[in-house]
């Protein structure tokens, strides 16, 4: 799709399984089973929608998905069922190759949305997944990485980090930065402290990338929140400043986690906010 000057494109990368009551914390399941059915194992679907920007000047990619650097056991603890690479999806999206991508942004570096950064190559070594790109991740979260609370230490692994760091292709930036003209990077507190979301401005329109704050359509209900959450009452501040904006200004809004529908637009609708899938 066009957006302003840019080209702009939702890139799936897999669908994965995760606990149902994990994805929606204090709410009741017979409440959230009806919107995200779980499996035998509690588990609903989810996938990571990555986005490509072409700007002209850089063809961009925000988040990179889970990866493929996983061993049976953990792919079917995790319920990850993959068809195509991340590559391979972007190139039949877009038609570009990862080696044309020239920025890769995380918003954070948990597993899920830094894993495709790297790959193993045919010896067996980490490498990166986009040869010829600038990693950007704010300084914050990657101080938070590399020392991690007992909370959320599982969900970082240093191999989809540090091997760019030694490449010399991760560039630790500001909390809040613009990665091309229009694209702002932007710390939104509550899944952790120095998780970023993204905000595109073109042409008098602003499409939003909620990241981990809100993962997906369920979530906008503003007690919906993961028991992921380190700071879950500062999600829920967050939600109330960004949910009603959103609604006011007609953003498109991004859903990052969502397997169905992850772009929309949001409307309300006898004081509850609903959304309305976009094309």
């Amino acid at each position: 799709m066009l957006f302003g000057d840019y080209r702009v494109e939702i890139i799936p990368d897999t669908e994965f399984h995760l606990d149902g009551g994990a994805m929606f914390g204090v709410v009741p399941r017979n409440l959230w089973a009806q919107v995200c059915p779980p499996d035998e194992q509690n588990r609903i679907r989810m996938n990571m929608n990555c986005v490509f920007v072409d700007t002209g000047a850089d063809k961009i990619l925000i988040e990179t998905g889970i990866g493929e650097k996983w061993t049976p056991k953990l792919s079917a603890m995790y319920g990850i069922e993959r068809k195509d690479s991340l590559a391979e999806t972007l190139k039949a999206k877009t038609g570009v190759d990862a080696d044309e991508i020239s920025i890769v942004v995380n918003t954070h570096l948990h597993f899920d949305h830094a894993g495709g950064n790297t790959r193993l190559d045919q010896n067996g070594r980490t490498i990166a997944s986009f040869s010829n790109a600038r990693y950007f991740v704010s300084r914050s979260e990657l101080a938070h990485a590399e020392s991690p609370t007992e909370r959320d230490r599982a969900s970082y692994l240093s191999d989809n980090w540090k091997p760019l760091q030694d490449s010399g292709q991760l560039e630790a930036t500001d909390d809040v930065y613009e990665v091309a003209p229009g694209l702002i990077m932007e710390v939104q507190t509550g899944h952790n402290r120095t998780m970023q979301c993204w905000r595109l401005q073109q042409a008098g329109r602003t499409m939003f990338g909620f990241a981990d704050l809100v993962p997906m359509r369920a979530h906008v209900r503003l007690p919906w929140i993961m028991g992921y959450d380190l700071y879950p009452v500062e999600t829920l501040e967050a939600k109330r400043k960004l949910l009603p904006q959103a609604v006011r200004e007609n953003w498109l809004c991004l859903f990052y986690h969502d397997p169905d529908e992850p772009l929309c637009t949001l409307e309300e609708n006898d004081g509850k906010l609903v959304t309305r899938p976009v094309g």
